[in-house]
C-alpha cells in the first residue's frame, strides 16, 4: 500500500530525529525495498551527531562485519564529537551543579527574574551560564541523548527570559519527550506550545501557517499515544485556524482527523463538520479512509462503504500512527454502516446487512444482537423472517439542544479571544501613531524656537 504512504509528506514537517521511527516502521512492514530504506535512513541520520549509530547502518548496508571496517572518516568525526561534548560539558559544569542540586530547585519560584536574582546572590549565577546549558542541551539531542536534553531544556525554560529562545527550547523539549515516549509530559508541552503560537504576533500570516502546520504534524505522535488524544485531536484540528491550516497546507492530515472521529463514539456531533470538509477537499486529497465516510454519509453507498472498509484495513496496517487502531477502526466502521443503514430502513434483513458488514450470516446475527443489547436500541428481531424491525428513534428536544449547542461555548470564547487580540493590535497602532504625532509637534516647536 505504498500508494497511500504519507511518510514523505509528513517528513517535511518533522525534525530528522523524529523521521527515524517512521523509517523503522516501514522497514518492519517491507513496504519498500529494504536497501532503499536503509540508505534513506543513513542519509537522514548522517547529518546528525549519532556517529556510532550511523556507522552501524553504513556497515549493514555495505556488508562490513569486521570491527576495524567503518565508514570513511568515522574515527575523525567520532573524535570531534567527543571533544565537542567534553568542551560543552566543562563550560556548563557550573550551571549543571546548580540545577542538579535538589535543595536549590525547591527554592525556585514561578518568577524568573526572582529566580535569577536568587541564583546570582547565592550561587554565583551568570547569564552566560544559561547559553552554555542551551548549547549542551541541543548537543545532547543531536547525539541521541533525548532524556538529558529534555531535562536541560526544562531547566533552561525556568530561567530564560528570552521569548524566542523559550519557544525554540519548547519545540526541542517536545521532540525529546516524544522520542523518549513520555506522553504525559509531551501532551502538556504540546498544549503550552499551542498557547505560545496563538499568543505570538508573527511577521506574516505565512509564518503563522508554517508554525501551525509543524504543530499539527508533531501532535500526531502525542494524540495517538495519549489517553486523551482522541478528544484532543478533534478539539485542536476543528479549531478554525488549524482547520484552515490543514486545508491550505496539509490536507493529508484529514486521514488522521477522520480516523479519530470514527473511533471516538462520544464525538459523533462533529460528523457533519467533517463531511463538509471532506467534500470541499475531495479533489485535493482522498484515500480509502476519507472515501469510506463519503460513501456512507454523502452517497449512502453501502456496498462501496464495505469495499472501502476493507481497503481501510490495509491503509491503517501500514500507517505508523494508526496501526494500533486497526481492529477498533474496523469495529467502529461496521457500527457506522449499521447505524446509517438503520436510519434509512425500518425493516432490515439480517443476511443483507451481514453481507454489507463483511460478516457471515451467523456472525452478523450475533453482532447485531449484541449491538442492540449493549446500545439499548429500540429494535426487535423477528426470527421467522430473519429481520430486525426498528422502532421510531427520535431524540428528545433536550438532547437536540445539547448536541447543537455543545461547541457554542468554545466558539464564543474563541471569538472573544480573537476580538480581544484585534482590539489590542489596534490600540498598539493608535499609541504608535500618537507618539509619532507628538514627536512631530515637538520637532516643529523646536524648529520655531530656533528660528
Amino acid at each position: 500500500m505504498a500508494k497511500y504512504d504519507l511518510t514523505t509528506k509528513i517528513g517535511h514537517y518533522l525534525d530528522r530525529h523524529m523521521v527515524a521511527p517512521l523509517l523503522e516502521f516501514l522497514l518492519g512492514n517491507e513496504a519498500y525495498s529494504h536497501d532503499d530504506l536503509m540508505q534513506a535512513k543513513y542519509d537522514l541520520l548522517s547529518k546528525t551527531k549519532m556517529i556510532d549509530y550511523t556507522n552501524q547502518i553504513y556497515k549493514e548496508i555495505h556488508g562490513l562485519e569486521e570491527e576495524s571496517e567503518n565508514e570513511p572518516g568515522y574515527e575523525e568525526r567520532r573524535g570531534e564529537v567527543l571533544q565537542k561534548f567534553q568542551q560543552l560539558t566543562e563550560e556548563s559544569s557550573a550551571i549543571m551543579d546548580i540545577i542538579q542540586d535538589p535543595i536549590v530547585i525547591q527554592q525556585l519560584k514561578q518568577d524568573k527574574l526572582a529566580n535569577i536574582q536568587f541564583l546570582t546572590e547565592n550561587h554565583n549565577y551568570k547569564p552566560e551560564m544559561l547559553s552554555s546549558l542551551y548549547d549542551l542541551a541541543l548537543f545532547n539531542y543531536d547525539i541521541g541523548n533525548y532524556s538529558s536534553a529534555a531535562e536541560m531544556l526544562y531547566h533552561f525554560r525556568i530561567l530564560s527570559t528570552d521569548y524566542d529562545l523559550n519557544v525554540s527550547s519548547l519545540w526541542g523539549k517536545l521532540a525529546a519527550e516524544i522520542l523518549t515516549q513520555n506522553w504525559e509530559t509531551a501532551f502538556e508541552d504540546l498544549n503550552r506550545l499551542k498557547e505560545m503560537i496563538e499568543q505570538r504576533h508573527f511577521a506574516s500570516h505565512l509564518q503563522a501557517l508554517q508554525q501551525r502546520a509543524w504543530l499539527i504534524h508533531w501532535s500526531l505522535y502525542v494524540f495517538f499515544n495519549h489517553p486523551k488524544g482522541r478528544d484532543g485531536i478533534i478539539d485542536l484540528f476543528f479549531q478554525p485556524q488549524y482547520l484552515n491550516t490543514i486545508q491550505t497546507a496539509c490536507p493529508w492530515v484529514l486521514r488522521y482527523l477522520t480516523t479519530a472521529v470514527v473511533v471516538n463514539k462520544k464525538r459523533r456531533n462533529v460528523i457533519k463538520d467533517l463531511i463538509k470538509v471532506l467534500e470541499q477537499e475531495g479533489t485535493v486529497y482522498r484515500d480509502p479512509i476519507t472515501e469510506f465516510m463519503e460513501c456512507l454519509n454523502v452517497n449512502f453507498d453501502f456496498d462501496g462503504a464495505q469495499q472501502k472498509l476493507k481497503e481501510c484495513d490495509e491503509v491503517i496496517a501500514n500507517d505508523f500512527f494508526l496501526v494500533s487502531l486497526q481492529e477498533e477502526f474496523k469495529e467502529n466502521g461496521r457500527l457506522f454502516i449499521f447505524e446509517t443503514y438503520c436510519r434509512i430502513h425500518q425493516c432490515i434483513d439480517i443476511n443483507d446487512v451481514s453481507q454489507k458488514l463483511d460478516l457471515s450470516g451467523e456472525a452478523g446475527e450475533k453482532w447485531i444482537v449484541n449491538l442492540i443489547r449493549n446500545a439499548r436500541m429500540d429494535a426487535k428481531i423477528d426470527s421467522s423472517t430473519n429481520t430486525v424491525i426498528m422502532g421510531q428513534q427520535q431524540s428528545s428536544i433536550y438532547t437536540q439542544v445539547i448536541e447543537r449547542t455543545r461547541a457554542l461555548s468554545f466558539r464564543s470564547s474563541l471569538l472573544a479571544s480573537n476580538i480581544e487580540k484585534r482590539e489590542q493590535e489596534l490600540a498598539n497602532r493608535r499609541k504608535g501613531r500618537g507618539k509619532n504625532h507628538r514627536n512631530a509637534e515637538n520637532n516643529d516647536g523646536k524648529s520655531v524656537e530656533v528660528k
